[in-house]
C-alpha cells in the first residue's frame, strides 16, 4: 500500500495491557495506586534533602535530580493511559504520540546517566576520599547534570526529528501503554532501516556507555575496601553506596527484561508488561530503597515531619 502523508489527521491506538473491559477499572485503580505513591515517594525524598542543610552533598544532590526524573518518566507513560482507560478511549494523536515517545526517550536516558553520575561519585568518595571535596565541587557536580540533560535532549531530538519523517499506512494499532520509538518505526510504511541503525547505535552507546561506567567504578570500590584492613572500615564503604547498587541492579535488571521480550518474535503483550515493571515499579520503588537503607534520608524524612 502506498503511504499516505496524513498526519495533521493521524491517530494511533494504544491497546494497553488488555482488552477486557471488566478488567479496566482493576487496573485504572492499580495504576492510579501505583502513580501516586511514586510521585509522593519521590517528592518527599526532593523535599527532605532540600529541608536539611547536612545532605548538601554530591551524592544527594544528584539523588534529587533522580527523583525529579522518576517523576516525570513515570508521569509521561502512566497519565496518558489513565485518562484513556477513564475515558473510555484507546486513541492519541498523532502529535501527541510523538511528544510522549520525545519525552520518554528524554527523561529515560537521563535516568541512565544519572546512575552514572552517581556511581563516579560513590567511586571518588571510596577511592578518592581525601580529594573527594576538592575533585567533587559544586561547579562539576552541576556540570555534570546538566552535560547529562544535554546528551538526552539532543538523543531525543534526533530520534523524535527521524521519526516524524516516517510515513504511516492505516495499521496504526501500538500494543503497548504508551508511544515507544521501536513501536512506531515497525509500524512504518517507508523503509525505515536508518531509524532502526540510529536507534541500534544510541542504544548500544546510551545503555552500554553508562553501564560500562558503572561497572568499572564499582570494579575500583571493590578492590579498594578489598584494601581497607578493619572490619568496620569496610562495612561503612560499602554502606555508602548500597542504596545506589540496589536502584542500578533493579533499573538494569528491569532493563534487560524489556530488551529480552521485545527481541522475542510475537511478544507484544510480554514487551508491555516487561515496559509498565520497568517504568513504573522501578520508579515507584527508588525512594523505599533510599529511605529503608540510608540513615541520613531517614533522618530528614522524620525532621521534615516534625516541621509539619
Amino acid at each position: 500500500m502506498k503511504p499516505r502523508n496524513l498526519t495533521r489527521y493521524m491517530e494511533f491506538l494504544l491497546l494497553g495491557l488488555s482488552e477486557e473491559a471488566e478488567l479496566q477499572p482493576l487496573i485504572f485503580g492499580i495504576f492510579l495506586s501505583m502513580y501516586l505513591i511514586t510521585v509522593l515517594g519521590n517528592l518527599l525524598i526532593i523535599l527532605a534533602i532540600s529541608s536539611d542543610s547536612h545532605l548538601n552533598t554530591p551524592m544527594y544532590f544528584f539523588l534529587s535530580n533522580l527523583s525529579f526524573t522518576d517523576i516525570c518518566f513515570t508521569s509521561i507513560t502512566v497519565l496518558k493511559m489513565l485518562q484513556n482507560i477513564q475515558t473510555q478511549t484507546k486513541a492519541i494523536a498523532y502529535e501527541g504520540c510523538i511528544t510522549e515517545m520525545s519525552l520518554f526517550i528524554l527523561f529515560v536516558v537521563l535516568d541512565d546517566l544519572l546512575l552514572a553520575v552517581m556511581a563516579y561519585d560513590c567511586y571518588v568518595a571510596i577511592c578518592h576520599p581525601l580529594h573527594f571535596t576538592i575533585i567533587m565541587n559544586p561547579h562539576l557536580c552541576v556540570l555534570l547534570v546538566l552535560i547529562s540533560w544535554i546528551i538526552s535532549a539532543l538523543h531525543s531530538l534526533i530520534e523524535s526529528v527521524m521519526a516524524l519523517c516516517l510515513a504511516f499506512c492505516t495499521n496504526l494499532k501500538i500494543p503497548h501503554v504508551f508511544c515507544e520509538l521501536k513501536q512506531m518505526v515497525q509500524l512504518a510504511c517507508t523503509d525505515a532501516f536508518l531509524n532502526i541503525l540510529v536507534m541500534s547505535f544510541a542504544t548500544g552507546l546510551l545503555d552500554g556507555g553508562p553501564l560500562a561506567g558503572i561497572l568499572y567504578s564499582y570494579t575500583k570500590i571493590v578492590s579498594s575496601i578489598h584494601r581497607i584492613s578493619s572490619t568496620q572500615g569496610k562495612y561503612e564503604a560499602f554502606f555508602t553506596c548500597t542504596s545506589h547498587l540496589m536502584v542500578v541492579s533493579l533499573f538494569y535488571r528491569k532493563g534487560i527484561g524489556v530488551y529480552l521480550s521485545s527481541a522475542v518474535p510475537h511478544s507484544s503483550h510480554t514487551s508491555a508488561i516487561a515496559s509498565v515493571k520497568y517504568t513504573v515499579v522501578t520508579p515507584m520503588l527508588n525512594p523505599f530503597i533510599y529511605s529503608l537503607s540510608n540513615k541520613d534520608i531517614k533522618r530528614a524524612l522524620r525532621s521534615l515531619g516534625q516541621k509539619q
